[in-house]
């Protein structure tokens, strides 16, 4: 078959693959009765707050296996790197509801299952980008949507399992399910082949892409690399701070039920998966770096609704949220494909895992940002510093648009840089 009709098929398993890899979101339905499990195991109480170190551990160690998976998907191609994902997977789901210790639940959630879940994603994405030079942001805008479509679509399977079979069984069932759909997915992956380049492509400025494929220690160097990453910083901190304290600010600031709450966070979750994907195709069109722009104000703009919320304001604050969580899912929907356009994309993997240290860190600092900068469920002062770190990646995209557009130039009169 055609490689650029076996693309298709093999961007369709990437995302069957992210699906199950996703499952990491099912850790809120999973931590209250785990934590009543091992109460009674143990004899003293636990919580699911007690249990949130698996979670943290997981996301905190998350560029480990990213750069882990980035290099070898670089060497070696997908297949044994989604394969070995998808075994991880399954055993540290199927540990984990057998476990009857803290330590051993933090051990293989935390980190057998999570490193699992890092090595299928990181090859899942940089490989789908590597096969679609010619629509990078399409490729990785769904291959992260169908990873962050979990975060809607897991969550109320695993309570049903739960509620029928059982913490453990219920670990046990979406462990080898989503496991053995891993390694078959890795067994029909493939490595694009090196320097493969669509061809009929217009030779306009937005398709353009890096002329020389750098390697990591060659990325860094650059300005465009500091740039970058500086403006992930800027709008991930920016939607981690809103999505760590959503129930919070609709049950204080709004006056929601816990109940209401909830559902306010699920239609988050659904609005940034749908904002991975629809600004990828995007990006494509506009170019990677005025799609961010876009998505920073359009962050400055809900975090502006969000602070004339009130009691009662139901709707302006769904408004809010549909405007902060789809620029919020565009980070994580256009940087994959970004990584590769400005860097090339024999590399990519390995650059991407790099890269990908700053929505790691912004995982951290956007939670804390947002404790530290409350008070007592006033979260203005919050929303103030959000609109700042904004308003910085408005100037840090538009600084690499114009950056892009001289190059760019360059590139198509074969002139010096």
């Amino acid at each position: 078959m055609d490689v650029l009709i076996k693309r298709w098929y093999l961007l369709a398993i990437a995302c069957v693959i992210n699906l199950c890899a996703g499952s990491i979101y099912a850790w809120s339905v999973f931590a209250g009765p785990k934590a009543e499990q091992l109460s009674q195991i143990l004899g003293q109480t636990i919580t699911a707050g007690d249990l949130s170190l698996a979670f943290s551990l997981g996301n905190g160690l998350a560029p480990i296996p990213m750069l882990l998976g980035g290099y070898l998907n670089d060497k070696a191609g997908p297949k044994i790197q989604i394969v070995l994902g998808g075994l991880l997977v399954a055993i540290g789901l199927c540990w984990a509801g057998a476990s009857e210790s803290l330590f051993t639940l933090f051990f293989s959630y935390g980190f057998i299952f999570c490193l699992g879940v890092g090595l299928t994603y990181s090859a899942t994405v940089n490989t789908s980008v590597k096969f679609f030079p010619d629509h990078p942001g399409l490729a990785g805008g769904l291959t992260t949507a169908a990873y962050g479509f979990c975060s809607v679509g897991v969550p109320p399977v695993a309570h049903v399992l739960i509620q029928q079979f059982g913490i453990t069984a219920a670990f046990q069932i979406l462990g080898v399910v989503f496991g053995t759909v891993i390694v078959i997915g890795g067994l029909l992956s493939q490595k694009c082949p090196q320097g493969f380049m669509t061809t009929g492509r217009k030779d306009s400025p937005r398709s353009v892409k890096a002329a020389v494929n750098y390697n990591w220690s060659e990325m860094v160097r650059t300005t465009n690399f500091w740039l970058m990453i500086a403006l992930l910083l800027c709008g991930a901190i920016t939607g981690m701070m809103i999505f760590s304290q959503a129930v919070g600010i609709a049950v204080n600031q709004v006056g929601m039920s816990v109940t209401a709450a909830t559902g306010a966070v699920a239609f988050l979750a659904l609005i940034n998966t749908f904002g991975r994907l629809a600004a990828g195709v995007i990006s494509d069109k506009l170019g990677q770096p005025l799609s961010l722009l876009g998505a920073c104000i359009l962050t400055i703009c809900g975090l502006a609704i969000l602070i004339t919320c009130t009691q009662g304001s139901d709707v302006m604050f769904y408004v809010a949220l549909t405007i902060i969580g789809f620029p919020f899912g565009a980070f994580l929907g256009i940087f994959p494909g970004y990584t590769a356009a400005a860097f090339g994309t024999r590399f990519n993997g390995t650059n991407y895992g790099i890269m990908f240290c700053g929505f790691a860190l912004s995982g951290a600092v956007g939670p804390w940002l947002m404790n530290a900068l409350s008070n007592n469920g006033d979260f203005y002062y919050s929303y103030l510093a959000g609109i700042c770190l904004a308003s910085l990646g408005v100037l840090l995209a538009g600084i690499l648009k114009v950056r892009s557009s001289r190059e760019n130039t360059c590139k198509l009169q074969n002139a010096s840089c």
